[in-house]
């Protein structure tokens, strides 16, 4: 998300988003928008510079998502923009998405895809998932977060036991982006599910590679953002203390080492934007424990594939991020795999669900500090991409439940050839690379 200007940001804030006597942020009459921008996104930006709203998206050249406050849609409507209601009654969508949160499911019952979840029926899950795979997984952690919850795992590995090199994935960076800790979850269930029935596919990939599957990166935002607001997007480390007091939180993948200072457009100085960087490099105890883990593999067997999964917009990017004009030498395979990827997804279905693929900040706009870039240039991934999930603006941050399991499902079909040519020769005239 662009940090929308900060007087705008604190009033938004401060003054408009509607608060109950428990601290439960309210976005009840909300309208989430999608406005068409027809090439000229400054323009409309220049239109919208006399109310308070919020960005959802990043990709305006042809339209920008907004979120609106029930003060504020009068003076929106008066605008005379072109534009698509998203979400009519924001709130209204929440409770309904919140409602259908169901109790935790044994690992084999995929009515688990039905629903969300909370934090702690995460873990149990993934607890169930080693309980189905014991000779052949372990639970780990990757840290904890600044308010102490773990930042758990899973590794899975094939018959030849641990060592191999490494596939890490990981979800919920981003707090309100609820859809992509069940991807992560249905992707291990597959592997888990697919070795033990003898799938000669599956038992070749995890006979390949370690799996180091990270479900939730980012705990605090995510229990906040099902207890408190649903919207948070950052963690909840508290703010420098000459800032004010109100703007916590860091972005955690604008906190990575790597470029972390490099492009002024790629993240924020200011404590209360969406995308602030924080104070110094990793100064997260999130990012701490999450860079640990890939030196350790770095420095063990080394991370063969690398994915930071997000939503939404429908993407595969690649690095870099930081710079819009700076292309990697393995930019050629990874946008040829990134193509297969796209197709095999798009074809899994009657959705046809479509995503766009390239270098991030050519793709899309520049970011700092991201894992992406990180992962590739200190922890040497051979493949590193982030994938934004579904949908591209229909319903945005807050997907109904309704459509989880086609989204894991699609997933999964990417996955299972994406894991098939991370040891192909490419553009050798042989095979689908």
């Amino acid at each position: 998300m662009r940090p929308i200007p900060l007087t705008l940001a604190l009033l938004f804030v401060t003054n408009v988003a509607s608060r109950s006597e428990d601290g439960i942020v309210s976005y009840d009459g909300y309208k989430a928008v999608r406005i068409s921008t027809h090439g000229n996104p400054s323009s409309i930006k220049e239109r919208l510079s006399g109310i308070v709203y919020e960005q959802w998206n990043h990709d305006t050249h042809r339209h920008i998502d907004v979120i609106v406050p029930p003060s504020q849609v009068t003076a929106f409507e008066a605008l005379g923009l072109h534009y698509l209601v998203m979400h009519d009654n924001l709130g209204e969508s929440i409770t309904a998405e919140s409602h259908l949160r169901s109790n935790r499911r044994q690992a084999g019952d995929l009515s688990w895809y039905d629903s969300y979840h909370d934090y702690v029926d995460h873990i149990q899950y993934f607890e169930e998932l080693h309980r189905a795979f014991p000779n052949n997984s372990e639970l780990i952690s990757s840290g904890t977060s600044y308010q102490g919850r773990d930042i758990f795992g899973l590794h899975l590995w094939g018959v030849a036991g641990p060592g191999k090199p490494a596939v890490l994935y990981h979800g919920n960076v981003h707090a309100r982006e609820w859809i992509t800790s069940p991807v992560v979850e249905y992707i291990t269930f597959q592997l888990v599910n697919g070795y033990n029935n003898g799938d000669n596919r599956t038992r070749s990939i995890l006979d390949r590679y370690d799996f180091y599957i990270v479900p939730i990166v980012n705990p605090d935002g995510f229990v906040y953002s099902q207890t408190t607001d649903r919207l948070w997007r950052k963690n909840r480390q508290p703010p420098p203390a000459t800032a004010n007091q109100s703007c916590v939180g860091r972005d955690i993948n604008r906190n990575w080492e790597f470029a972390w200072d490099a492009n002024p457009l790629g993240a924020s100085t200011n404590p209360c934007s969406q995308s602030y960087k924080g104070e110094a490099p990793s100064d997260t105890p999130e990012n701490q424990g999450l860079d640990k883990l890939v030196r350790q593999l770095r420095d063990s067997a080394g991370i063969k594939l690398y994915i930071d999964w997000h939503s939404y917009g429908q993407y595969i990017l690649s690095p870099f991020g930081y710079k819009e004009t700076l292309y990697a030498p393995e930019l050629g395979k990874w946008t040829k795999a990134a193509g297969i990827v796209s197709e095999t997804i798009r074809d899994s279905s009657e959705a046809r669900t479509t995503f766009t693929f390239g270098p991030s900040g050519a793709v899309l706009y520049p970011t700092t500090g991201a894992a992406p870039d990180h992962i590739y240039s200190i922890g040497r991934a051979e493949f590193s991409y982030t994938i934004e999930l579904r949908d591209t603006g229909e319903y945005g941050f807050v997907l109904p439940p309704e459509q989880i399991r086609p989204t894991v499902e699609e997933q999964w079909e990417g996955q299972r050839v994406l894991l098939t040519l991370l040891d192909e020769e490419f553009f050798d005239g042989v095979g689908p690379a």
